[in-house]
């Protein structure tokens, strides 16, 4: 009998007991746990029984946990444990109960928050390129929010899985998530950190407007439309978005790889810049722009003040010179 996931709640996992199913990816259950040891809140990610019965399969599972687990940055969500028991292979993650599909259930980020949040992703897909890991599903259900605000990425590894599974068995599979690939994920091409940046586009498309930049029922066709079409700029969608991000958002978007920003960390130093412009704007606001109007202002009643003295003086000089002359 396959096990269900609803059979796992209430269970021992490992050194875990399994709280609650919070959702299912393709090829894993997510679980609100808490660790025995400490009674910490974990979240334990159980690849779903068709693929841990697959020696294959879960060799490679565990294999790119692995080198997630190695991925140690305030960006990443870090994968504490990674194990098997009975029929259960699973790894351990800090637990964040907040997506970013879940704030944007509120409506579209403001543009700062939107830099804030592309600053995080960027900075956390640089050092894990850097240590040549692209994670290849990159989404709004992919980056969580610490208490603090600041976004996690989480999910490095189980694309990557597959992708070398399918690599290796010529298994049909589907990598990555239809409305985020990047063109040339959709295409089968070899991958670099750039079709990261792409799906981060979608992202914030997305996190700007609150919609996708393609929708389609239809694999197929959203695989065309990736390749293919053009995005309808964000700010049709959205007019107060700033036109620099928008700028941002659809160089993402670019279907060749060699139009986008050449790494993460351009894209990261791109933000920077941004972020210290409407700094140096907030600190010039409202109050700043008011008080210098003012002293424009004084500047221009002094003067006139002046010329009126100088006035004065001349008439009183010449009623003098004309009263001597009588």
């Amino acid at each position: 009998m396959r096990l269900e996931a609803e059979q796992l709640v209430g269970r021992a996992v490992g050194p875990y007991t399994v709280q609650r199913f919070i959702g299912q990816g393709g090829f894993a259950w997510v679980f609100a746990a808490r660790s025995r040891d400490d009674d910490r809140p974990i979240a334990l990610k159980v690849l779903r029984p068709r693929y841990a019965g697959d020696e294959e399969f879960e060799r490679r599972f565990r294999n790119e946990a692995k080198v997630a687990s190695e991925l140690r940055h305030p960006n990443i969500v870090r994968i504490l444990d990674i194990g098997k028991t009975d029929q259960v292979t699973y790894f351990a993650m800090d637990f964040y109960p907040a997506s970013l599909a879940d704030r944007l259930a509120h409506g579209p980020l403001s543009n700062d928050d939107l830099v804030q949040v592309a600053k995080q992703v960027a900075a956390g897909l640089a050092f894990a390129h850097a240590a040549g890991v692209i994670h290849r599903d990159i989404k709004v259900d992919n980056i969580m929010f610490t208490p603090e605000g600041a976004a996690v990425i989480t999910d490095f590894g189980i694309a990557r899985a597959v992708s070398s599974y399918v690599s290796a068995t010529g298994v049909n599979m589907t990598i990555g998530t239809p409305h985020y690939v990047s063109p040339e994920q959709a295409q089968g091409r070899t991958l670099d950190g750039r079709s990261d940046l792409y799906a981060l586009g979608v992202t914030l498309y997305r996190a700007a407007t609150g919609d996708l930049p393609f929708r389609s029922t239809d694999w197929f066709e959203l695989a065309r439309m990736h390749v293919e079409e053009a995005p309808e700029p964000p700010r049709k969608k959205r007019p107060d978005l700033s036109t620099r991000l928008e700028r941002v958002v659809l160089r993402c978007l670019a279907k060749h790889p060699d139009d986008r920003y050449a790494s993460a960390n351009d894209l990261l130093a791109e933000l920077g810049d941004i972020a210290d412009q409407a700094r140096k704007t907030e600190t010039f606001g409202p109050s700043q722009v008011r008080l210098a109007a003012a002293a424009a202002r004084r500047g221009v009643s002094g003067w006139v003040l002046a010329l009126a003295a100088v006035a004065v003086v001349l008439m009183v000089a010449m009623m003098v010179v004309l009263l001597g002359r009588r």
